[in-house]
């Protein structure tokens, strides 16, 4: 014959109610950031249920800070991934024309701050790649000024 220990079945009640008290706050969060990252996308002029396909949103980011597609094989390295990732939430945070501290909000609480820049008065600049990617060639056409004075002759 079996022994039915009754303790035992309260024991595995007390492990659900654990495990739901921090199942359930960890969802909330989540479905927080989720749309927050929705709103994101679509400021910037791209689907926003991206935000919810696991590789394709990475893909869709990579476009939204303008970097090209072969980066999400970077994500994969590990290590590398993570120097990467970083570096693209700050090209993100500089596409809405935010600074280092807004990445640094974005790295840390992104329940907050997706939020706020997906449903704030923030608006999407462009790609800030171009400008943080390095060398701009030089244009004379461009804020020429002649050392002279004279205006340019056309």
């Amino acid at each position: 014959m079996e022994n039915y220990d009754p303790s035992s079945a309260a024991s595995a009640g007390a492990i659900f109610a654990i495990l739901a008290a921090c199942l359930i706050p960890a969802l909330i969060v989540g479905i927080i950031s989720i749309i927050g990252m929705w709103k994101v996308y679509e400021k910037a002029g791209k689907p926003g249920w991206a935000a919810i396909i696991p590789i394709y949103s990475h893909i869709v980011l990579l476009e939204i800070v303008g970097k090209p597609i072969w980066w999400i094989f970077l994500f994969l390295v590990p290590c590398v991934n993570i120097i990467f990732a970083v570096w693209t939430i700050n090209l993100l945070s500089k596409s809405f024309g935010q600074s280092e501290g807004f990445t640094v909000g974005l790295l840390l609480l992104p329940f907050v701050f997706f939020p706020v820049l997906g449903f704030g008065n923030y608006q999407y600049l462009g790609p800030s790649a171009q400008e943080a990617g390095g060398f701009k060639p030089f244009d004379p056409s461009t804020n020429y000024k002649d050392p002279s004075g004279n205006p340019p002759q056309a």
